[in-house]
């Protein structure tokens, strides 16, 4: 907003912070869907002893260890960091080079431990991992949209001055 550093809160007026919210909420998506990758994470099986065979399962059956949370997690710790979007491009990336079957076998993995840790005994595993799957894919994009937008100095200051004329 170009707002000298020395200026103490008490001096902005109402427009200021509304021109302070505007750039954070354009700014909040990319942070809030990097969180969102950490949750998705978060949701599998802790990289521990007793988590092994989940692991070696979604290995053998997806064909990466990319998706590997332990894999995954650093990068994203990164990200929330603003230090880029390395993990969403590897996390499309790895998606991508999955075969059909053996997405199918993947989301049947993560499905079976997402219902052993959700208590989710009513829905088909293969449904509840197909889903996960695709939040990540979603998810990824939505980091790397986000992204897109910082690297314009041009639009980002008219993107800021359109919003402000409002």
């Amino acid at each position: 907003m170009g707002l000298a550093s020395h200026l103490e809160a008490g001096h902005l007026d109402v427009e200021g912070v509304a021109g302070i919210a505007v750039v954070a909420a354009a700014h909040s998506d990319g942070y809030a869907a990097t969180g969102r990758l950490l949750s998705l994470l978060a949701a599998l099986p802790a990289p521990t002893k007793a988590g092994e065979r989940f692991r070696s399962d979604l290995w053998r059956s997806s064909g990466t260890p990319y998706l590997l949370p332990v894999n995954i997690k650093a990068q994203v710790l990164r990200s929330l960091a603003g230090e880029g979007t390395a993990p969403a491009r590897q996390i499309l990336s790895a998606v991508h080079e999955v075969t059909p079957p053996q997405r199918v076998a993947a989301g049947e993995v993560i499905g079976q431990a997402l219902a052993e840790s959700d208590r989710l005994p009513d829905f088909k595993t293969q449904l509840l991992g197909e889903l996960w799957l695709r939040d990540l894919e979603l998810t990824a994009w939505r980091v790397l949209h986000a992204d897109r937008r910082s690297d314009d100095p041009a639009g980002r200051k008219a993107f800021l001055s359109a919003w402000t004329s409002v």
